[in-house]
């Protein structure tokens, strides 16, 4: 019978080696699975096998819920800092643009485009960005493989892969655990789990979660509002998940996760907004973000002799509705910013109404996997995925006094008033079917030298309609204002795999060196996107853009040092990245999509090491080093520069037809070579440290942590604007302290994160639609948080 238990103690993947370098990182946190042949060691199964951390042949790095809490970590944004080469920073509208090494998703706001780091629930892969927001419900430990993984996963994961693992089911065992936290913001989280079980063979689980704080920001000029709170919180969650173990050899487990969440959206700053406060937002729309997610999931586990057969179905369904100040100023504000002395005329706001997200998706993969006996180990498999995505965008934009209106239905008339104020809407649907097989091997030469070769096929189509209007105009003249076409369908075919060498000198100290392909498919663009005649340029977006593909290089070693009081793990990597899908801007007015930037080379070394001091007292670490730019030409066009062009152009003119083609030619000439620029997202430092001390004090345990966090200065976009897309490097210090009464199932615990308050940078970026506006996203203030919480 496979039983998994999560050890709340530490254990060490980082190291003094590090401390002294520069700014680092510290972390992981021992999960020991009676499974494993390691004891103590930390087991991933993001790798789809049960592997040992230690012992496998990739740079990884595992985070418990403990981790998470310490730290209050509560959705994938906090995970910044914490890992190597992870950057997590905030996009318009909600999104989470998820990178590792450099290569995550430069097409925010863009239904038919692939994350580059794929992002897994149980091995489940979740298909929407919003979603991962969700995603850190009843935790058991997250696990991050960076680097493209070619074989199990292959599309999709040409940055790597993020698989939150949630806590299982006891069998045999009643169990119940819970925490209400209160803090600063008003901030209220009750979370409260329970396990029952029936009989020796069956176990449930159940968990619910409330969340919620004002917010850390407000906008000044909305109507009928003297504060309008900004990065609120309001969140409800539960799961529920059922294990069965009829036999030794069969698992069945079951699952749901549900979330839903309501607040105010996101503070996102104009660059141009006159208020010194970061916190303190010069803007007059009501923003709003609603999102609602279902997952359900099941895994069939057989254990036939010499293998395992295994079957993982999924379900989900995403439903999002997000708004926000496209202008992010006040009226005033936003007139003095788009006044053209050439036309005699500004806007006054640019609004988005509605950007609307909905989501169905099903998965379903079988794969066989040996048991581990004998010199050859390995793993056959595919998998199906369908999805479909809706997209409904209102964006409105005018120099009239009425700053706020409702986002008008798709169906709306083609002669409805509201008609010529819209600057974009947009209706899209997006369908994509996907199927791939793979397999993968490891032998054993000797005791010492061992060889892993895997291979996957990759099968993309995708197929959808879509339409929309510009600048207040539409075609018809009957009907709804919006009416979708088929759009031209794509299907896309690419092999990927693997290569690696591993030689352990001793069983504590291992090196390895590998070769892996990795791949995520092209898509379509919309229809307003599509280079029309008479215009024909050499750059342009097209209908479709083609997939990308990343050739890694890597080499690593892993050791214990000194009767395993010390861990020091390193790996160095070049990566040869062909085609990167981004966000580019078309000549012709109104018009972006995803654009293809042939070349770019990323190379970088990473550390984690870890120290035990003494039996109470250790310290955690560890730090990236990373540089990577663009190597060929292409010429790409930045909205803020197309904006200016035709501004300068003069459009548009009192009668804009006349000069259409004058600024067209002028946003032309604003295209720029992005050769010799930096890959966005990639800073050159990042890293952390922490003390922990674990030790008897009085009539209890005391574990107490301080952290010092660093992430360096990158670039937002493609384009290297130095103003608008340079993020600025901050460093946080976080604290916690937690107190557990010997005899008693109790504990009283408080953190501090963000000590002294800092303002940091999240995110500076250029809005790819609307009025090209800069903004500036912030980490969350400093947070002080008192809990009580019980488990028995």
């Amino acid at each position: 019978m496979i039983k998994t238990r999560y050890n709340n103690r530490k254990f060490l993947l980082a190291g003094v080696a590090l401390a002294a370098v520069a700014p680092s990182s510290a972390w992981a946190e021992e999960v020991a699975a009676e499974s494993s042949d390691y004891s103590g060691e930390i087991v991933i199964t993001a790798t789809k096998l049960n592997t040992s951390l230690q012992q496998a042949s990739l740079s990884a790095t595992a985070v418990s819920a403990d981790t998470l809490k310490e730290n209050n970590i509560t959705d994938v944004t906090g995970l910044n800092g914490s890992v190597p080469s992870l950057v997590v920073a905030k996009s318009g509208g909600g999104e989470r643009m998820v990178t590792i090494r450099g290569i995550g998703s430069e097409t925010p706001e863009n239904l038919n485009s692939q994350p580059g780091v794929s992002y897994h629930i149980d091995g489940v892969y979740i298909f929407n960005s919003i979603a991962a927001n969700a995603a850190f419900v009843d935790v058991g430990q997250v696990e991050v493989l960076r680097g493209p993984q070619g074989t199990t996963f292959g599309q999709g994961s040409t940055g790597g892969t993020i698989n939150v693992v949630s806590r299982e089911p006891v069998l045999g065992e009643f169990g119940m655990n819970g925490e209400v936290g209160l803090g600063n913001y008003n901030l209220l989280n009750a979370e409260l789990g329970m396990d029952v079980p029936v009989g020796e063979t069956l176990a449930f689980r159940v968990y619910g979660n409330r969340r919620k704080h004002d917010g850390y920001a407000y906008a000044t000029d909305v109507e009928g509002y003297d504060k309008y709170d900004l990065d609120d919180e309001n969140s409800t969650s539960w799961k529920a998940m059922a294990r069965w173990e009829p036999t030794d050899n069969l698992k069945v487990t079951l699952a749901t996760i549900q979330y839903d969440s309501n607040t105010h959206g996101a503070a996102q700053k104009n660059v141009l907004d006159p208020s010194t406060d970061p916190r303190v937002l010069t803007q007059d729309y009501p923003g709003r973000s609603k999102v609602e997610t279902d997952l359900y999931y099941g895994t069939v586990a057989l254990d036939v002799g010499f293998a395992t057969v295994k079957s993982i179905t999924s379900y989900q369904k995403l439903h999002s509705e997000q708004s926000w100040d496209g202008d992010g100023l006040n009226a005033e504000l936003f007139w003095d910013v788009t006044y053209n002395p050439l036309v005699y005329g500004g806007y006054t706001y640019d609004h988005v109404a509605l950007w609307q997200s909905d989501n169905e998706s099903w998965t379903q993969e079988v794969n066989l996997s040996s048991n581990g006996e004998g010199p050859f180990t390995w793993i056959v498999g595919g998998v199906y995925l369908w999805s479909k995505n809706d997209q409904y965008i209102v964006e409105y934009r005018g120099n009239d006094d009425v700053l706020v209106r409702p986002p008008l239905p798709s169906t709306a008339a083609w002669d409805d008033p509201d008609v010529q104020y819209l600057t974009y809407a947009s209706l899209q649907s997006a369908t994509r079917k996907a199927w791939a097989a793979y397999f993968q091997g490891t032998y054993d030469v000797t005791e010492k030298l061992a060889v892993t070769a895997g291979i996957r096929y990759n099968h993309d189509e995708y197929s959808g309609t879509s339409d929309s209007i510009s600048s207040g105009s539409t075609p018809y003249t009957s009907g709804p204002y919006i009416q979708p076409s088929v759009s031209p369908g794509l299907s896309t075919n690419e092999w990927t795999g693997k290569l690696a060498l591993e030689y352990k000198f001793t069983p504590e100290n291992m090196l390895y060196a590998s070769y892996t392909r990795g791949f995520k498919p092209g898509g379509l663009n919309g229809t307003s996107t599509s280079v029309k005649p008479p215009f024909e340029f050499e750059y342009g977006i097209q209908p479709t853009y083609q997939p990308e593909v990343v050739d890694s290089f890597e080499i690593g070693s892993k050791n214990r040092f000194f009767d395993n009081a010390l861990q020091l793990n390193v790996s160095a990597f070049y990566y040869k990245y062909k085609n990167m899908q981004f966000l580019d801007e078309d000549a012709i007015l109104y018009g972006e999509g995803t654009a293809n930037a042939p070349s770019a080379k990323i190379y970088g070394i990473e550390l984690e090491a870890n120290y035990r001091i003494t039996d109470n007292l250790r310290l955690e670490t560890s730090i990236s080093q990373l540089n990577g730019e663009f190597d060929k030409d292409y010429y790409a066009l930045d909205p803020v520069d197309a904006s200016a062009a035709q501004n300068a152009a003069g459009y548009p003119d009192w009668l804009f037809w006349s000069n259409y083609f004058a600024a067209v030619y002028a946003r032309e000439g604003a295209r720029s070579n992005i050769n010799g620029n930096k890959v966005p997202k990639l800073p050159k430092w990042q890293g952390s440290a922490a003390l922990v001390y674990n030790g008897e004090v009085g009539p209890g345990e005391l574990t107490a942590r301080v952290q010092y966090q660093y992430r360096g200065e990158f670039f937002y976009r493609v384009f290297n604007n130095e103003f608008y897309d340079t993020t600025p490097a901050y460093s946080v210090v976080n604290l916690y302290a937690k107190y557990e009464p010997e005899g008693l199932p109790v504990y009283f615990s408080a953190s501090v994160s963000n000590l002294f308050d800092e303002a940091g940078v999240n995110s500076r970026f250029s809005d790819p639609y609307g009025s090209s506006q800069g903004f500036e996203t912030y980490i969350a203030p400093r947070q002080a948080i008192f809990s009580v919480g019980f488990s028995f």
